[in-house]
């Protein structure tokens, strides 16, 4: 799929592009006024072309620095939670309020179902809950998801819907979508702390399997609000940190000009956290991003996501519970040499 949106290290790659069908349409409109001579010689031009634009496109994303895997997972073509809910399950029905203030659209959420063969008898089908961050594609659907920011309202709309599918015994599945909860001092009013933190103490303890996936942008504790789970999964052009590199360079460089070295230091992407053992799995991504090919994106992860609930079902609630403590109570532990 071509991208409308070309990001800055792309450019090469999108120039190259652009000679190849240049060529391309040279050669089809002009097939009967050229020699077959002429259109041989073409013909190898293109070839050689197309190998020299596949070498390019390899080399760049096999190769991409953590910034440039941040400005990646903020592509405004990549997928987003919905378009992940409605290519990877179906009879998807959306729940909203929280019951205390409003509707956030920010999140969403709903029972779903999951299939392995749609359609088929035997296969595995399981009906789930499903939760994420959804951001807009412009500035109106941006301003109605708030860019995707959850307030107060948002964190507990999420929380009804785990409780209620914990009442239900259905499996939660999480998708992390966001560049934070949103800081306005109306959701500090409202009590964002206190949201994200109950949103912490009560996933921890429930009793259904939860599966985590950081699909693009996991901020601090906009993202860790409906990140603890028993398997957390991570997109390969994502990123999660409990900052941004703009703002850690504005509080280490009193500047953002910085974010590229604090991308580096922050070490976010999904190979950093696998090494460090905060995330359990890579869900691979098309070559050149998951916009690039959606459709192939979201069947890897609804496979994954098949594999990982056949691991968990079985367990016990005892069990789901206390290695989701057990795991998140292991990380960051260090001891003092000498």
């Amino acid at each position: 799929m071509a991208s409308k949106v070309v990001l800055d290290f792309e450019k090469p790659l999108f120039e190259l592009e652009a000679k190849l069908n240049e060529m391309r349409v040279c050669l089809r409109g002009s097939a009967r006024e050229q020699s077959q001579h002429e259109a041989d010689t073409l013909h190898r031009d293109i070839e050689l072309l197309e190998q020299k634009v596949d070498a390019l496109r390899r080399s760049i994303y096999k190769n991409l620095t953590r910034w440039q895997k941040v400005q990646l997972a903020r592509h405004p073509e990549r997928p987003f939670t919905l378009d992940y809910i409605y290519m990877m399950t179906r009879d998807f029905i959306e729940m909203a309020g929280d019951r205390h203030f409003r509707d956030d659209k920010a999140i969403v959420g709903g029972f779903a179902r999951i299939e392995e063969n749609a359609g088929s008898e035997g296969g595995f089908s399981q009906t789930v809950m499903i939760i994420g961050h959804q951001k807009g594609r412009d500035t109106k659907s941006n301003l109605y998801r708030n860019f995707g920011m959850a307030q107060p309202e948002g964190y507990r709309k999420a929380l009804r819907l785990m409780k209620l599918a914990e009442k239900f015994r259905k499996p939660v599945i999480t998708l992390i979508d966001t560049p934070g909860a949103f800081p306005g001092i109306e959701a500090e009013e409202r009590g964002q702390a206190e949201a994200i933190a109950r949103n912490l103490f009560e996933m921890a303890r429930l009793s259904v399997p939860v599966i985590c996936v950081i699909i693009g942008e996991g901020a601090s504790g906009g993202a860790i609000g409906l990140g603890v789970g028993n398997r957390i999964l991570m997109s390969e052009n994502s990123w999660y940190s409990v900052i941004s590199p703009e703002s850690c360079s504005s509080i280490l460089w009193r500047s953002w000009n910085f974010k590229e070295q604090a991308a580096e230091a922050l070490k976010l992407t999904a190979e950093d956290l696998l090494k460090q053992g905060i995330i359990d799995r890579i869900v691979t991504e098309p070559l050149g991003g998951a916009h690039t090919n959606p459709e192939a994106m979201a069947a890897t992860l609804k496979s994954i996501l098949i594999e990982e609930l056949k691991a968990l079902l079985p367990k016990a609630p005892e069990e789901l519970i206390s290695s989701r403590i057990e795991k998140f109570s292991s990380m960051g532990v260090w001891k003092e040499e000498g």
